[in-house]
């Protein structure tokens, strides 16, 4: 077990979407330091050395990412390897030189064959290539994992490695061009309600399968983990239950209260066929379960994006 009290928790990332519910977790148990972007610029090693050499924090929780929807990840697959490979091995190789605690790296279900037999065991990560439109992110954060294993191999380097499935929650990314699917979605009914849309189009065809978490919960497992486990195996991070797209644009359809029509674009490509994680692993190994259902989940995002008019 790690006492966090009394020490320096740098979370990268922290003014994201996950970093938000992180660092609302933390920020009563240690000594945390959320650096933005142009204070620790994780594609600069000199910066990043200088910051670590600064502050000298005794754990990091590393979020920062460039990530998006299907349609971003397709425009910048070589902007998404790089940077997120660089990030991350800057990072890490900047860390082992410190007395670290503890290195904890979030990966993502990105990376995983894109055919991989449902529930997703940690074991099947490598058994093939990730789906295609997200497979430059997803071999970044692959990428991640092995240098955890290796610097762990070499240098002692105590590196976790937790995979999250799709996420929503309060402070999510409605941005047009880069946003997921839970608050793209949201944002078309949103809009085609207060137009008098008679319809709403939508990519694909409805039938691929996604498993969403609430953030809030996310982050609970991501600061269980930090005390709790010190193992080198991923550790998926999930609610262990599936719904399809199709399902999905129906309760948000109830939850936005629109009563138009759902249209489904099949020239636009689906993503990965199913996605539904085996949790057991974070339950056995650091008493992970998540608490939120997603009608809750749902409702509290579409209520934080109208309060913060980011529909």
């Amino acid at each position: 077990m790690l006492d966090l009290k009394d020490k320096k928790v740098l979370v990268t990332g922290a003014g994201g979407f996950l970093g938000y519910h992180v660092a609302g977790k933390l920020v009563r148990e240690c000594d945390l330091y959320i650096p933005s972007r142009q204070r620790l610029n994780l594609l600069d090693q000199d910066n990043i050395e200088d910051y670590l050499g600064r502050t000298q924090p005794n754990v990091i929780i590393h979020l920062a990412a460039q990530c998006g929807g299907i349609g971003i990840n397709r425009e910048k697959p070589g902007e998404f390897l790089y940077n997120n490979m660089m990030m991350t091995t800057n990072l890490i190789e900047a860390a082992r030189h410190l007395n670290l605690d503890k290195f904890v790296g979030i990966g993502t279900v990105c990376s995983y064959p894109k055919h991989t037999p449902i529930p997703f065991r940690e074991d099947s990560l490598y058994d093939g290539y990730p789906e295609e439109t997200n497979a430059p992110y997803g071999i970044a954060k692959r990428v991640q994992l092995e240098m955890l294993r290796a610097y762990r191999t070499q240098y002692g380097f105590n590196g976790i490695y937790l995979i999250p499935v799709n996420m929503l929650g309060e402070c999510d990314n409605f941005n047009d061009e880069s946003s997921h699917v839970i608050p793209a979605m949201m944002k078309k009914f949103h809009r085609a309600k207060l137009q008098g849309d008679n319809h709403v189009t939508l990519w694909g065809d409805g039938s691929a399968s996604r498993e969403f978490l609430y953030a809030g919960d996310c982050a609970e497992a991501i600061v269980k983990a930090t005390v709790r486990y010190n193992d080198p195996d991923p550790v998926n991070i999930g609610t262990g239950r599936e719904i399809t797209i199709k399902e999905l644009a129906e309760k948000m359809r109830e939850i936005v209260d629109y009563q138009g029509e759902i249209v489904w674009d099949v020239t636009k490509p689906n993503g990965q066929p199913r996605r539904c994680l085996d949790v057991s692993r974070a339950r056995a190994r650091f008493g992970f379960e998540a608490q939120t259902s997603l009608d809750e989940a749902l409702q509290r995002t579409y209520s934080w994006a109208i309060d913060n008019d980011v529909l």
